[in-house]
Order: structure tokens, then sequence, then C-alpha cells
């Protein structure tokens, strides 16, 4: 455990930045009511909560993108207007958010210098060359070895963090606030992302750092502030808790977190059955079969082409070789087919391929039944109305009420959405591709709990986690990727942390 000395906090009587008693309403739900927080130089600061606490609402306040009902913001001491984005960059405030906030077919150095391309002799032009060469110099500091002309919708997850990271740090920020950074990372990402977040708060940089993973709250904080339900519960050092207090203070009540589970011994009928699958998005020879009431693992380093293999028997890649049998009949290879035989796949980038954001909360979760619901091609909005609001209770979504706008939820409750649309089409094969992705410590037992049920009742799950933890204590078997394709298989005696990376690494 890396827990930094005290003395930041202690050597500034004023803090860097403070938001005092801010406060925040949205039709129907009080974001933020009286929350202080506090920022000192050279200090990481853990903001916890569960999803829907107010973390990113209160974020949005301290970088411009929301403006408080009531409340005051203060560097040093004095009064510090934010109403906009622009406003929080010239305080030297940057911000990683969890949703991506990059330009796609742009590419990497036009990313990170956004906004704030270097001047060219000639009027109007920029100067390239100083461009490419200062975006190769940031990529440096964080050690992402990648040409900065690669076009961001070419890379994969883990590769935008690393170019939202490398614009942030490209600010100069004075106060960084990052967002469920390490979501996406590898060990070994995330292990240089914490290395470079020491060196920051060494030279003097204030870090607001959420994050679900409570193993990175002990190993980075300094500090920890709890929000719950909008208000501000307690903040505390890492020495004065422990991560069952946290997580008490975060939901209210003592939450299992072992996600034990009665593993499956005699798994059902085969339902997923996979042979020689290839396909243009990189992966080979690819077999693999999911029976009835098992909840079996797909895992490996980030880049081993675990999501290639989810969106290529969902039918959203193109296939060249090899056979899908959904219920022992070979399907189309398209995700309309899948989704109308019984197939259902969660993507771990809800926000682009999961849901459609224009829409309200009913009108996702009922999106992938329509056909069900409705055979004869009349909508009766009553019946609509009714499933949507039986997916909010049984998933239990913070919202008002399902014509809510799916966009303004948190990214847990979005996750629940997409998972209540699935729910919604009576879905028999599930495919969860990073399901506890920025959720909370409270939502990731309730996921793993509704995960557990679809297999009790009969479902099989295919899950993919970059958390081997997860792999080892949910999964009753697991497959092991590298490279494109798969490299062995873990029966539930052999799953271990040690057996995935031995088989995730070997060259």
């Amino acid at each position: 455990m890396d827990v930094a000395p005290e003395p930041a906090a202690q050597r500034d009587a004023v803090p860097l930045f403070e938001l005092r008693g801010i406060s925040k309403q949205f039709p129907g739900v009080k974001a933020l009511d009286e929350v202080s927080f506090t920022i000192a130089r050279g200090e990481v600061h853990m903001l916890l909560g569960e999803n829907g606490a107010g973390k990113s609402t209160l974020m949005k306040v301290l970088c411009g993108a929301y403006r408080a009902d009531s409340g005051e913001l203060l560097q040093n001491g004095k009064p510090a207007d934010i109403s906009s984005p622009a406003d929080a960059r010239r305080f030297g405030i940057a911000v990683i958010f969890q949703e991506f906030t990059l330009v796609p077919y742009l590419d990497i150095a036009q990313n990170i210098y956004l906004g704030r391309a270097f001047r060219g002799r000639v009027p109007g032009f920029v100067d390239r060359k100083r461009l490419y060469s200062q975006a190769r110099r940031v990529l440096d500091m964080i050690g992402f070895d990648i040409d900065p002309h690669t076009p961001v919708h070419t890379l994969g997850v883990a590769q935008q963090q690393m170019v939202e990271i490398a614009k942030a740090l490209s600010q100069d920020a004075r106060i960084l606030v990052m967002d469920e950074p390490t979501a996406a990372l590898s060990d070994r990402e995330t292990e240089r992302l914490f290395a470079i977040i020491r060196r920051l708060r060494e030279s003097g940089v204030a870090i607001v750092y959420i994050s679900h993973r409570l193993a990175e709250v002990f190993a980075l904080g300094d500090r920890i502030t709890v929000l719950r339900d909008g208000r501000k519960i307690a903040s505390v050092r890492p020495a004065e808790t422990s991560p069952d207090d946290l997580v008490r203070l975060m939901v209210g009540r003592a939450v299992d977190r072992t996600y034990a589970r009665e593993y499956c011994k005699t798994p059902g009928e085969l339902l997923l059955d996979v042979k020689g699958l290839a396909s243009d998005n990189g992966i080979a020879d690819i077999s693999l079969a999911v029976r009835a009431g098992e909840i079996v693992g797909l895992c490996g380093l980030v880049g081993s082409g675990r999501t290639e293999v989810a969106r290529a028997i969902f039918g959203a890649d193109r296939i060249t070789a090899g056979e899908i049998r959904l219920k022992g009949e070979s399907i189309a290879g398209s995700p309309e087919d899948s989704a109308r035989r019984g197939m259902a796949l969660i993507p771990e980038n809800r926000k682009q391929q999961g849901l459609a954001l224009g829409r309200s909360v009913g009108d996702n979760i009922v999106l992938a039944s329509l056909h069900k619901m409705f055979p004869s091609g009349i909508f009766r909005p009553s019946r609509a109305a009714r499933a949507a609001r039986a997916g909010i209770e049984q998933l239990r979504i913070a919202t008002p009420g399902p014509n809510r706008p799916v966009s303004v939820l948190s990214g847990g409750n979005q996750q629940k959405v997409v998972v209540a649309k699935w729910l919604a089409a009576d879905a028999r094969v599930f495919i969860f591709d990073e399901p506890t992705r920025g959720i909370d410590v409270g939502a990731k037992a309730e996921m793993f709990r509704l995960i557990d049920a679809l297999v009790q009742k009969g479902a099989g799950v295919l899950m993919i986690s970059s958390e081997q933890t997860e792999i080892v204590h949910v999964c009753d078997r697991a497959y092991v990727m590298r490279a494109g394709r798969i490299v062995g298989e873990l029966a539930r005696d052999q799953l271990t942390e040690a057996n995935i990376v031995r088989l995730g690494m070997h060259q």
C-alpha cells in the first residue's frame, strides 16, 4: 500500500480550491444538497459514492459544465466564478470524464490539442510539426507508444482512455479530476497511470480521483470524501477507515463484496456453440460453448480480442469463417437475427452501442422486445409503459419514471437500463462485456446477483471482464485469450488468477 505523506494538506492552511455549500437540482432529482469539498495542493483526494450519489455532478460544477443553484467556489480563499469549461481551464482545472470526450475522426494529436492547436507562421494555418512533436512528448510521459497520427476511432477503449489522460496532462493543470480512469485499463497500464499520478502529486498538482475500486483508494488516496444521495457523508484519511467502513458509508448498509455463489455442477442444454469462428476484426479459430445454468468467463489482457469475439458472435462484425449455433440452430450473423432468437449483448461502451441516448428510459427498455410485445405491428403505449416500469422496479433503476431521458442517468443506472432491455426481450443467452465497468461496489453486488439469477432460471451467460478477481469468483469456467485466439480453457478447480495470467501472457 502506498499512502502519501500528509504534510501537503497541512502545509496549505488555505485550500487551493474549495466548493462550499453546493446544491444542484434537476427535474425530479436533487443531485447535490449543500455539499462542501476542498482540494489541496499535492494531494490525491478520493471521491466515493454509489452511482447517482452526485460525484460527477459535483465535478461538472467544478469544471463549469453545470452551474450550481446555490453555494460558492473559492480559489486560494477568494471567490471564483466558473460558468463555462473555458473558465475552468483558466483556473488550471482539467477533467477526464468516465465517458470519453474525443472526436472519433480526428487523430490522436488533434484530439490532445483540440481547440489549442499551435499557430503556424502563416495566419490561419496550424504548426503541424510542433503539434505532433508535442503530442509525442505527452504520450511519452504516460508511456503510450503509439503514432500520434492514428485516428481515434480505430483505437480500443483502453487506448482511448490513455488519449484522454494525455489530453488532460497537456493542459499543465493545477487541478486534475479523474473519473474512473482505470476502468478500461490493464493491470500494467494501471500501474503506469499510478506512477504518473504520484509524480504529479510530488510536483504539487492536486488530483481529485473518483473510483469504485477500493484497492485504488487505499493505494493512492491522501483523503477520502464519501457522498450519498447528493449529500456529503464523511471525509476521512485512509488510516482512519477500512474498505468495509467505506462501503457502509456509501450505501448506508453492509454489502457482501465476495460475490460468492453456488457454482453450476451439472449444466443443462447447450445454448451457444461456436466453432472455428474468424472475423475481419482480428480474431481467428474461436471455439467455445455456453450451457444453460452456467456463467462462462472470457478473459485475457486488454487487446487480446475478447470484445471482438462478443461482437462477432452477436453479428455486429462480419464473420469470415466458422459457425455459430444458438439452441441447436445456425444463426445468420446479424444483430437482428441474434436478438430475435434470444441472444443479448450488453456492450462495454453502453453510450455508443447499448443505448439510444436521445430516447427515454422506457423507450430503451422496450426497444429490443417490440417485435415480441407487438407482433401485429400496432404499438400500445400502455403496455410498453407497464414493461418499462417492471424493468425499472426489477433492477432498481434510479429514475423518477420511464419518461426520464436515459442520457441524464448515472453510468451505473444506464448499465441497468441496457440489461433491462434484454430482460424484457426474454433473452436466453447473455453476453456481458465488462458488466461492472464504472459501477459502484453496491451496484456490482447487485449486478452479479442479477447474473446469477439469470442462470438459475436456465439462461447461459458469457462474461467478459478485465478484473480477474471477478472471473475467478463468479464464473463456473473460463476461456483465456491471447492475440485474437483462445489459448486455454480453465475448469472451476483450475480457475485462479495465476493460471489466467500464465495463459494470457505466455509467449
